[in-house]
Parts: structure tokens; C-alpha cells; sequence
């Protein structure tokens, strides 16, 4: 089954904070000597959207990866590990969006070094975004940090299979190298190991 490239509109997390801010705005136009059948329907659809807010807000709290595919811990999470693989020309893949990660890269290169571990997470989003993208979290030492995104070329033949993946709560283990000796810092992944891993061949 291919994996979703967004989340729903209803589980996307303004969505609650709109309907109730709409509904509030109503409220000028709804007087409570409105008629019962203009009134009732009313105070009804805004008592939903409050609850919906509610529960919007307590989703995804002590899960682990959260809401945006942040790693709290490795703890209780099943990794396998896609080993390098030797070719003649290697399997390199930037991280994107490192440019905003840069702290969390520099906390990870002090822990772990330079060449460290990186978990892939399906399901990732950047705060806000609607977008699904696979992250990298660093994990050179036991608390892992996020660095990025994988790029849209590099994710695109093993999307379905990471989140197939993360259905049965196993995520992929892969190697990471931190470059650069200041800010800012890049990260690659090698990817070579990826196929074995997940046991079938890259989506074209």
C-alpha cells in the first residue's frame, strides 16, 4: 500500500484552531435570541469543534517518535541496521534542511562524532506542514537529534517500504557523517545498505 505523501486535513493540527476561530467569529451573528433551530445546531457544532481542539491538542503526547517524527529515545523501538555495502560508486545521500538543524548537528557531532548512526523516520513533518518526509535523527550517542529531512530524490524509492516499516514499529538504522569543522555543517547518509535491509528493491 503506498504511504500517505500528507496528513488529513482533519488530523492536521491548525485545522481545530480555524474551525473554532471561524465559529467564534460567528458568534457576533448568532445572538442567543436566535431563533432555536438557527441557536441549537450553533452551540452544538462549536461544543464539537472545542472538543476536537481538546483532543488535537493531547494527540501524540509520550509517543514516541511524536507528532513531527521526533525520537524521544531509542528505548522500545526495534532498528535494523543497513550496513554499508561496498560498490564502486557510493550510495550518498545530503540531508535536507540541515541549515535549520544546525544546533542539534553540532550537539551530535560533540556526543558522537563525526561518523555516527541515523535513524530514518517515515512520517516526519516540519512544524506546521501538512507534508510527510522520511527524518534523520542522529543517534551517535543515547538521545538521538534531528538533522534533517531526506531529500525528495533519495526518499522516493523507499518511502512505501520505510513506512511499511514503521507499521510494524521497526525504523532503519543507516550511517551518517557529519562534514565540516564549524557552522554549517552538512550530514550524508550512506544509503548502500538500504536494499538488504528492507529486503526488496528501490521504487523507480
Amino acid at each position: 500500500m503506498p504511504a500517505p505523501r500528507s496528513k488529513s486535513l482533519f488530523a492536521w493540527e491548525p485545522s481545530p484552531f480555524i474551525v473554532v476561530g471561524v465559529l467564534l467569529l460567528v458568534t457576533s451573528i448568532v445572538r442567543p435570541d436566535a431563533p432555536p433551530w438557527v441557536l441549537w445546531p450553533f452551540v452544538a457544532v462549536l461544543v464539537a469543534a472545542v472538543v476536537w481542539l481538546v483532543v488535537s491538542l493531547m494527540r501524540g503526547r509520550g509517543t514516541n517518535p511524536d507528532q513531527w517524527g521526533d525520537l524521544a529515545t531509542l528505548e522500545g523501538l526495534e532498528l535494523v541496521d543497513a550496513l554499508r555495502v561496498e560498490r564502486g560508486v557510493r550510495a550518498v545521500a545530503p540531508v535536507a534542511d540541515v541549515h535549520r538543524h544546525q544546533p542539534a548537528i553540532e550537539l551530535a557531532l560533540l556526543h558522537g562524532g563525526t561518523e555516527q548512526p541515523a535513524v530514518l523516520v517515515p512520517r516526519a513533518r516540519r512544524w506546521l506542514s501538512r507534508r510527510y518526509r522520511v527524518g534523520v535523527q542522529l543517534v551517535g550517542d543515547s538521545h538521538p537529534r534531528h538533522a534533517g529531512f531526506l531529500e525528495e530524490a533519495a526518499e522516493g524509492p523507499w518511502r512505501d517500504a520505510l513506512d511499511a516499516m514503521r507499521q510494524r514499529d521497526r525504523y532503519v538504522r543507516v550511517p551518517a557523517l557529519i562534514v565540516g569543522t564549524a557552522r554549517p555543517y552538512k550530514v550524508e547518509l550512506d544509503l548502500s545498505g538500504l536494499e538488504h535491509a528492507l529486503g526488496e528493491k528501490p521504487r523507480r
